[in-house]
């Protein structure tokens, strides 16, 4: 079904192209002054501008021509629908309330709950979390993972194809580094043996634990040791072209031992991916894109490099893509164009959305720039998603108390615990089990975590505060979920006394006609996030709706209402707006509890 912005839309722009104008004037959007109509079109404005009309004139026109179209478009919902002119030439709508009654009632019979499936779905690939190799998740992680499965998410509800992908960063100089350093401190293992052939050891010599030591004790002896930085620039020369076979068994080791702590990270954050395609997945690709990019004559030396120049006398600062290095040797930039390539011919796609922080902005406007120069990319669109840092109370990137970075599972520990905590209040009074106990603390901390991130704009840096964001009012996940069991407790309690949801009526009070309102924004809400890459719009709306339901909640008394057909369209009203609710929150990856 089409939203009732759509409809009104369409309704107007039908009036606009009767008389001869432009149907794109007929744009409706919501009020700015919500207490004198709900909704408003501003185009006669703009159309008495292009024709040099007085812009009243015009609004009036298409005024009377709205007023005739109306019971048409709109059936006998439009009784009470009332136009007016204010300003220049704005036109203001006020739907009655029989109108908001027939278009919410549809939408709660509707399974998708009003919203559209895309008209032409695409192939859409979606790049998020990313961690490297041999490094534990940190809150730097956060962002790009939760940010990314959210898309995802709201994607895949709309009907596009999506692929996931986790794409590791396992194939760089930190690899060789890592190698060097385990010599150092093992040097009698097989791996390091030139002349051992195998069989190769089936268990890991390293936990994961081991790979957090070993890899920043081997970027300091690297960046402070020039010769360290060579060893472990040949270790990984030897690596990726596979003349040492013992550095790929171990380098395996290091791959498998990671993505088993990865695993149970992103298990914890409900956030999933289709594929693990990390940067070794296109290490045999590069080789022959190269040497097809340089026969077709897209690349030129510079200083001894192979690249791709993108400099553009509109933009001449832009710097040359390098696509091998002087001395030999593939770049991120190589394996980031094999990427684009692989995903365009492979998956086909249609839209790649890169969920990657903001410091790889200029990284990002390289390859894409160079893609499209060379033929890769196709006719797919390649969007840089990126986003901003979250902070702790002073301001600066989230750190431990030490100043050292938090690991993603210390601060999964610390959401669950405050939520725990929190729920302490209710405990005596729930009777919870252990096992609810655990369950509704795990569900609310993360409702914590992952909400404090997504209602902002992906864009925006923020603060992280657990104290405040682990309230149960304000603008925070668990008020969200509170709101959602509030509602799952009504329902209960109605079934218990034998009493069913039905037809929603036309409201009775003013937050009842407010609640309806924001339930008919949810079409329009996922539609902006989805054309915007940015799902902090669907956490505002659950935000608000949760707010209109709880007024609503405070002036109508559900239960004990004596008129059995206000009653059921309450019970009605509930149920949509429960699942609104579970919906905004299930596409942020928030689990709701049974009860709180």
């Amino acid at each position: 079904m089409s939203s009732l912005k759509n409809r009104l839309t369409q309704l107007f722009s039908e009036c606009f192209s009767s008389l001869g104008h432009d149907a794109r004037f007929g744009e409706v959007t919501v009020s700015d002054r919500p207490d004198l109509a709900q909704f408003q079109c501003n185009g006669a404005l703009a159309c008495a501008k292009a024709q040099k009309k007085n812009p009243r004139e015009v609004a009036q026109s298409v005024l009377n021509a709205a007023s005739d179209r109306a019971r048409t478009e709109l059936g006998e919902g439009a009784r009470g629908l009332q136009l007016s002119i204010a300003g220049p030439g704005f036109i203001n709508i006020l739907l009655g309330d029989e109108l908001l009654a027939e278009h919410t009632w549809a939408m709660a019979q509707d399974p998708r709950l009003g919203v559209q499936k895309v008209a032409q779905p695409r192939h859409v690939v979606i790049d998020y979390g990313g961690p490297n190799v041999a490094k534990s998740m940190h809150v730097g992680h956060l962002r790009s993972s939760i940010i990314g499965d959210s898309l995802s998410r709201i994607y895949r509800f709309l009907g596009e194809e999506v692929i996931g992908d986790n794409h590791l960063g396992d194939w760089g100089t930190p690899m060789g580094m890592i190698l060097c350093e385990l010599k150092r401190r093992q040097p009698g293992l097989p791996y390091f043996d030139p002349a051992f052939r195998g069989p190769w050891p089936q268990e890991s010599p390293v936990t994961m634990e081991d790979l957090e030591e070993i890899y920043p004790a081997a970027s300091r002896r690297c960046a402070e040791d020039e010769a360290a930085r060579a060893e472990a620039v040949k270790a990984t020369d030897e690596l990726q072209k596979g003349t040492h076979p013992g550095y790929r068994e171990l380098w395996r080791h290091f791959v498998n031992t990671t993505v088993k702590g990865l695993e149970e990270n992103f298990g914890q954050l409900d956030i999933h991916f289709d594929c693990h395609l990390g940067e070794s997945f296109y290490e045999d690709k590069m080789p022959p894109m190269v040497a097809r990019l340089k026969q077709q004559g897209h690349t030129e030396v510079s200083e001894g490099a192979l690249v791709i120049p993108l400099a553009t006398e509109a933009e001449p600062e832009t710097p040359p893509l390098i696509l091998e290095k002087s001395g030999g040797g593939f770049l991120y930039h190589t394996s980031d164009l094999a990427t684009v390539e692989y995903r365009v011919n492979h998956f086909k796609a249609d839209l790649v959305l890169y969920v990657v922080d903001k410091r790889q902005q200029m990284h990002f406007k390289q390859v894409f720039s160079a893609a499209a120069k060379v033929g890769l990319a196709g006719q797919a669109v390649l969007v840089h998603t990126w986003f901003g840092t979250m902070n702790g109370p002073d301001g600066k990137p989230f750190k431990t108390r030490a100043g050292g970075v938090l690991k993603l599972k210390d601060l999964i520990q610390m959401v669950n615990e405050e939520a725990r905590k929190r729920l302490q209040d209710f405990a005596a009074e729930r009777n919870y089990t252990p096992a609810e106990m655990d369950d509704i603390a795990h569900k609310v901390g993360i409702a914590t975590l992952k909400y404090a991130d997504l209602k902002n704009n992906r864009a925006a840096d923020y603060v992280f505060d657990l104290e405040r964001f682990s309230n149960f009012e304000g603008n925070t996940g668990p008020y969200l979920l509170y709101a959602a069991v509030r509602i799952q407790s009504i329902l209960r309690k109605a079934q218990d006394q034998g009493f069913a949801p039905g037809r929603i009526i036309a409201p009775s009070v003013a937050s009842e006609r407010h609640l309806l309102l924001e339930c008919l924004k949810l079409p329009d809400v996922l539609g902006r996030a989805h054309a915007l890459y940015e799902p902090h719009h669907l956490a505002e709306y659950g935000f608000a709706l949760s707010q209109a339901f709880n007024s609503f909640y405070k002036d109508c008394h559900i239960l004990s209402e004596k008129d059995e057909a206000r009653r059921a369209s309450w019970l009605g009203l509930c149920k949509l707006v429960h699942g609104q609710i579970e919906l905004c929150l299930g596409l942020l990856g928030i689990r709701i509890p049974d009860r709180m």
